[in-house]
């Protein structure tokens, strides 16, 4: 366990053992650990000077570059709270963040309101400090204060605030750090956004470790993160499903250019299709590639080196260093679990949030005991090795047999002409409910269906076959990959 409580205070203790050391980078800037520490604590003093001081929350739009994580740990040290908020995010979710948590400070591109006062986000890099300041005179945060609010995605209804504490961050690093084996020198490339937690846990994990970030925003312009990769000599990279699947699309196989450079490669935020792993494993043989579990309220609490672990289809991993699961009823009592008893995943540890941000009764429903519940249905094997087959209403139970719709879509992914799949459930009057698949096409015109259906009953088992295949144009998703099954199940009913 490390000493330090906050991770702006690892930075500092980097910044002192290691000046020189790159730190933080993105295509247009980069800068050391002293570079680093020096611009926080600059932008700390001029925070105290704007009247910013402990609790407070100051929000911050993303701008997924260095100046926007000094913001973060300026804030913290400063002893306020970071509420990052997604970038192009529409004027009336904006106020309605600052409405909730009563904001004190908006840092971004543009003024969004006159009832909080701005500070631009281009000014940031004007408040490094000249000198060398002494860590003895400093007031770090502890780590049972707050550190962050994280606004759930909110696909439907109102968003949650995520309250967690600069422990919840330091406990999330040290799951991630240890969980990859990361290096002294690791270099990882961050293009996951920085507004939510999957991309900024990644980040604390290297400010833990005192090695070095590099952001970028997305995948899509290839060249430009190709191009960082070789600049900063990249040795890991963290992605989405759907990021991984863009560069497949874009480049083929270039990521096997890097096949002697990269160390390891995360992904998470939502499962990974098999046919992917198996083609990543392919590529990247040497390579440790990982799969995370969590959520934004107990994340990075699970994971597999999959290179390491094939032919475990629907596994997740074993616990990270800091979390411990069980499986539980529908009365939240523990189960011996197995392949034919199933409940739900439970987690607990130093990981698990302080809670939902002024809602007790929203998190008393999510956490008890010690343990965060979820509606993921799954199972510890002998092993020890977790098994999740998916959310509570996406596991299709047909005649009382409970089928994953990642285990369909991970089959008709491979057929030549599908571009994306999703697979929920429908109403059934024989079975109570059965598969229902939705496919987007490649190319419409050499679509058949009949040549679809001849496949579906060569590859899959017969009480897995769908009822009905819907042709659609686009599968929703959310911004990190996860399909939307509300969507696709409202559109069957």
């Amino acid at each position: 366990m490390t000493a330090h409580q906050s991770i702006v205070e690892c930075i500092a203790f980097h910044a002192h053992h290691q000046p020189t050391k790159l730190c933080l980078a993105d295509a247009k800037k980069s800068a050391n650990y002293q570079q680093v520490w020096n611009n926080i604590y600059g932008l700390a003093r001029q925070l105290w000077k704007m009247g910013i001081k402990k609790g407070d929350c100051v929000l911050v739009e993303c701008t997924q570059n260095v100046d926007y994580m000094i913001c973060e740990f300026a804030i913290q040290l400063a002893g306020g709270i970071f509420v990052p908020v997604e970038k192009n995010s529409a004027v009336d979710k904006i106020r309605e963040m600052i409405s909730d948590v009563e904001g004190k400070l908006y840092i971004g591109k543009k003024a969004i309101s006159e009832s909080i006062p701005f500070f631009s986000i281009e000014n940031v890099s004007d408040y490094q400090y000249e000198e060398t300041p002494d860590l003895s005179s400093i007031s770090f945060p502890q780590g049972c204060d707050t550190a962050e609010i994280l606004f759930s995605t909110g696909t439907t209804g109102k968003s949650k605030g995520i309250e967690l504490s600069h422990g919840n961050d330091v406990a999330l690093a040290e799951n991630v750090m240890y969980g990859v084996k990361m290096k002294a020198d690791n270099v990882e490339l961050i293009p996951m956004p920085l507004s939510h937690s999957h991309g900024l846990r990644r980040c604390y994990g290297n400010m833990l470790n005192g090695s070095s970030a590099v952001f970028t925003n997305g995948v899509t312009l290839l060249q430009k993160v190709f191009d960082l990769m070789d600049q900063y000599h990249v040795t890991s990279m963290d992605l989405s499903p759907s990021n991984l699947s863009i560069i497949f699309k874009l480049s083929k196989d270039r990521l096997g250019d890097y096949a002697d450079q990269m160390d390891y490669i995360q992904l998470g935020s939502a499962p990974l299709p098999e046919e992917d792993k198996l083609h990543l494993s392919r590529i990247l043989p040497k390579t440790r590639l990982y799969n995370f579990y969590g959520s934004t309220e107990a994340g990075c609490s699970c994971l597999l080196d999959f290179n390491a672990a094939s032919g475990k289809p629907g596994c997740i991993g074993k616990p990270a260093k800091n979390a411990q699961f069980i499986v539980v009823d529908e009365n939240r009592k523990e189960i011996q679990s197995s392949k034919e008893n199933l409940g739900f995943l439970a987690s607990s540890g130093s990981i698990n949030m302080k809670g939902y941000w002024k809602a007790p009764e929203l998190t008393r429903e999510a956490m008890a005991d010690g343990f965060i519940y979820t509606k993921d249905l799954g199972y510890i094997d002998e092993e020890g090795f977790i098994y999740m087959l998916g959310r509570k209403d996406d596991v299709i139970n047909y005649g009382g047999i409970k089928i994953s719709p990642e285990e369909i879509e991970s089959i008709v992914i491979k057929h030549p002409l599908v571009s994306d799949c999703a697979c929920v459930p429908m109403k059934d009057p024989l079975t109570g409910q059965a598969p229902k698949l939705f496919v987007s096409i490649s190319d419409p015109q050499q679509y058949d269906p009949k040549d679809l259906k001849n496949y579906l009953q060569k590859n899959l088992d017969a009480n897995k076959q769908p009822k009905t295949v819907e042709v659609i144009d686009e599968i929703p998703r959310t911004f990190n990959g996860k399909i939307q099954r509300n969507k696709l199940i409202d559109r069957s009913n």
